[in-house]
C-alpha cells in the first residue's frame, strides 16, 4: 500500500472499543462485576505480556496486597491502539501504553481523558526491525518496495518511520502491513512479509530466521527515543487519587526488585509470560529500567511542580508522526503538558 492514512476517528475508535474491550473485561468472568459496577472499590489494569516491571507487579500481586479492599482485574492488551480505544470507551482505569500512542491520543480537538502518571521502561533491543533471511536484505535502506509488517500506532510503527526516514525511505516507498505480534509471527512464517519492527517475544522468534536491521536502542539514540509508559484515567485522579499513590508504590518496587533481587524477579516474569527462565532473563536483558530515583526526576518524567524531558520526547513524537500524516495535527506542548499527573509523584521515594 502506498500511504499509512491518518488513524481512524475518535467516533470509530470508540464503536470498535465496545466490542473488543467487553470481550477482554467480560472473559474475567469474576472481575468483570467490577469493572462495570461504577464503585470507588475497583481498578481495571490494562498491561502487556512484555518483560516489564508491570508483569512483576502483576505476577506477584504487589497492588492486591497494598490494596486489599479493591477487586482488581488486569485485562491483557496486544497493542497501544487497543489500549486507546478502551479509554474511549472508559473501560480502564490505568493501563500500559507506549510513548507513540500516548501521543496520538493527546492529540485533536478531543483527546483521550487520560494522564501519563509513570514510566514502565524505555525501549531498547526489545523493540527491533528484523527483514527475513531469505530476502537478503541487510539494511534499512534495501527494504524499498518490501512488504514490512508492524502493529499501527504503537512504538514499534513509530521507531520503524524514524528508521525508514533515516535511511531516506517513506511510508510510500514500502508496503506498510498492520499486523499484531502473533499475525506478524504466521506471516513470517508463510513468507507472506519480508520484514517486521515487533517487540518481544515475537521479536526473538523472529530473529531465528532473520537479520536485524535496527532496534528501538539505536532509533532512541539518534532523538527518536520510545517508552513504554502508564496512563490513569481523568476519572481515577477525580475519585481515587490515593488508589493511583498505591499503584505508584507497588510499580516502584517492581522497578527495585529488577535491580536487588533479579533472579526472583526473572522467576516472575517466566511464571506469568509461561516462558522459561533462560528466556525471561534474556528478554529482561534486553530492557532499558530506570530506578524510581529517574523516573521522578527532570530528565524523565518529572517531579509534583515540573514535567521533565519526557515533555519534550512526547511532544516531538506528535510533530513526527504529524508530518509523516499519521495524525491530522501535532499536540501543542501546552496539550502534552495538561496529560501529565505529577501530583504526589515524589512520594514513591518516601
Amino acid at each position: 500500500m502506498s500511504r499509512v492514512p491518518p488513524g481512524p476517528s475518535r467516533r470509530l475508535l470508540l464503536a470498535g472499543a465496545l466490542a473488543a474491550v467487553s470481550a477482554a473485561v467480560t472473559g474475567c468472568s469474576p472481575d468483570s462485576e467490577a469493572s462495570t459496577s461504577g464503585g470507588s472499590k475497583r481498578l481495571r489494569i490494562g498491561y502487556f505480556a512484555f518483560p516489564s516491571g508491570d508483569v512483576i507487579v502483576k505476577s506477584r500481586k504487589l497492588l492486591e496486597q497494598a490494596l486489599p479492599d479493591y477487586r482488581i482485574t488486569w485485562i491483557k492488551f496486544d497493542s497501544g491502539a487497543g489500549v486507546n480505544q478502551a479509554f474511549i470507551g472508559k473501560s480502564l482505569d490505568i493501563a500500559a501504553l507506549g510513548s507513540s500512542p500516548f501521543a496520538r491520543g493527546v492529540s485533536g480537538s478531543s483527546p483521550i481523558p487520560y494522564k501519563v502518571a509513570w514510566i514502565l521502561d524505555v525501549a531498547g533491543e526489545n523493540e527491533a526491525l528484523v527483514a527475513r533471511k531469505a530476502t537478503g536484505i541487510t539494511d534499512v535502506a534495501g527494504l524499498r518496495g518490501r512488504k514490512i509488517a508492524t502493529p499501527f500506532a504503537s512504538t514499534s510503527h513509530y521507531s520503524l518511520l524514524a528508521a525508514l526516514e533515516t535511511a531516506g525511505l517513506g511510508p510510500s516507498d514500502v508496503q506498510l502491513i498492520d499486523l499484531q505480534p502473533q499475525p506478524i509471527l504466521a506471516a513470517w512464517q508463510r513468507g507472506d512479509i519480508d520484514a517486521a519492527y515487533v517487540w518481544l517475544p515475537t521479536l526473538d522468534e523472529l530473529r531465528t530466521t532473520g537479520t536485524q536491521l535496527t532496534s528501538s536502542k539505536e532509533v532512541g539514540a539518534a532523538g527518536r527515543p520510545t517508552l513504554d509508559l502508564a496512563v490513569v484515567s481523568d476519572d481515577l485522579i477525580a475519585r481515587d487519587p490515593q488508589a493511583i499513590a498505591a499503584w505508584r508504590k507497588a510499580e516502584a518496587k517492581a522497578l527495585r526488585l529488577l535491580k536487588s533481587d533479579p533472579d526472583g524477579s526473572v522467576d516472575a516474569v517466566a511464571a506469568e509470560l509461561g516462558i522459561s527462565v533462560a528466556d525471561a532473563r534474556a528478554q529482561l536483558a534486553q530492557g532499558v529500567f530506570l530506578t524510581p530515583e529517574q523516573v521522578v526526576s527532570a530528565d524523565w518524567l518529572g517531579t509534583g511542580s515540573s514535567p521533565g524531558k519526557l515533555l519534550t520526547y512526547v511532544t516531538d513524537t506528535g510533530r513526527f508522526l504529524a508530518d509523516q500524516k499519521q495524525i491530522d495535527a501535532a499536540p501543542s506542548e501546552d496539550a502534552v503538558r495538561k496529560a501529565f499527573y505529577l501530583k504526589g509523584l515524589s512520594d514513591v521515594l518516601a
